[in-house]
């Protein structure tokens, strides 16, 4: 049966890699992109798209409930893929408010606008998916085992106490009203279309623009990371063999320090502009262009307030009832990540400050 989805925040990051990989391989299915286009959401991201007959966009706020509700009915929308979401702690630390509304209120419309038109009269086969974050887990110490499902809650920012409230809202509207939903935990992600402010697309723009790299505290923090590609995957095993009701964790299987990262991207870089002699003429600021290092740039700044230690998901329920496993090594997703960037300077550059 062909499906009728309605990607919330479809032109941010994870979100418009997910459009481009549904379309690419469900070509039955429609999708219907609904976002209100804030600072990280970028219609440029599916530019590509945009002559599609199975594509359509919206532009609107998903705390607006009628225009939720009125975009299920025009489109008949049976699956809801819920990406929208304020999502960088930085942010959260100076502006919770918006992260309230935007995660906590926008997902509280989001689930009742599903309700009254799923489960109003016909109670038609439906799926409301909820994307989350590992973050909610709160923190890991270096011995402790990663995050599985059954992990306490336990949340230290107010974007993680933010999204926990979502996931728990979702959560009860199945177990209150019937609402078959699905909610997935994902690791950091990584790849294309990845706003500039977050660690790997800014390290990668600043490296090319000879800017410093910033690096929060000794650089010890240590992440889980997942090719946004992988993650896409991880969500279409979750709608197509996921359990009603259920909460499922994908992971990369990649736990890396901050530190080590910025420096495998800087050796990548290098490599890079010693066998292309073209990208020295295009970014003359790098440092590899004028035959220094990359790792010159990096710069360790005051840690975050309350920034957690470690973050690692443990992917195995995914892997036994979805058959989920990435692809990608981090090695193999940074080449393909900063392939994607040398190739779109086009998208990335307006995005920066002057």
């Amino acid at each position: 049966m062909s499906r009728t989805l309605l990607a919330t925040g479809g032109a941010g990051f994870i979100g418009a890699n997910f459009v481009h990989y549904w379309l690419d391989h469900h070509p039955a299915d429609r999708v219907v992109v609904y976002d209100a286009l804030t600072y990280a959401g970028n219609r440029a991201s599916l530019a590509s798209r945009e002559d599609d007959e199975r594509f359509h966009f919206v532009e609107a706020d998903i705390c607006d409930r009628e225009a939720v509700a009125r975009c299920l009915r025009e489109h008949a929308v049976d699956t809801i893929v819920h990406f929208a979401a304020e999502s960088h702690v930085d942010r959260s630390i100076s502006g919770p408010d918006a992260f309230v509304r935007s995660n906590v209120l926008g997902t509280h419309s989001l689930l009742e606008a599903a309700r009254a038109a799923w489960l109003a009269g016909s109670g038609r086969p439906h799926r409301f998916h909820h994307v989350s974050t590992d973050e909610v887990y709160g923190t890991l110490g270096p011995d402790d085992p990663a995050f599985c499902e059954d992990t306490p809650y336990a949340p230290n920012s107010p974007y993680a106490a933010s999204k926990a409230s979502a996931d728990h809202l979702v959560r009860a509207a199945h177990h209150t009203y019937g609402l078959q939903v699905t909610t997935s935990n994902c690791s950091n992600n990584y790849g294309p279309y990845h706003f500039p402010e977050k660690l790997i697309p800014l390290c990668l723009t600043n490296i090319l623009r000879g800017l410093p790299l910033p690096v929060y505290g000794d650089g010890s923090n240590i992440r889980d990371w997942l090719y946004v590609e992988d993650h896409c995957r991880g969500i279409e095993g979750v709608l197509e063999r996921g359990a009603v009701g259920e909460s499922y964790n994908i992971g990369g299987n990649n736990e890396w320090a901050n530190l080590d990262i910025v420096h495998l991207l800087c050796d990548q870089l290098d490599a890079r502009f010693a066998h292309d002699g073209e990208l020295a003429r295009r970014f003359l600021d790098a440092p590899p262009a004028r035959g220094a290092s990359a790792r010159e740039l990096v710069s360790f700044v005051t840690d975050r307030a309350g920034h957690d230690w470690r973050y690692a998901i443990d992917a195995g329920r995914a892997e036994r009832e979805l058959g989920y496993a990435p692809q990608e090594t981090f090695e193999s997703g940074l080449a393909r990540t900063i392939d994607w960037y040398l190739a779109r300077e086009d998208w990335w550059r307006p995005l920066l400050p002057d």
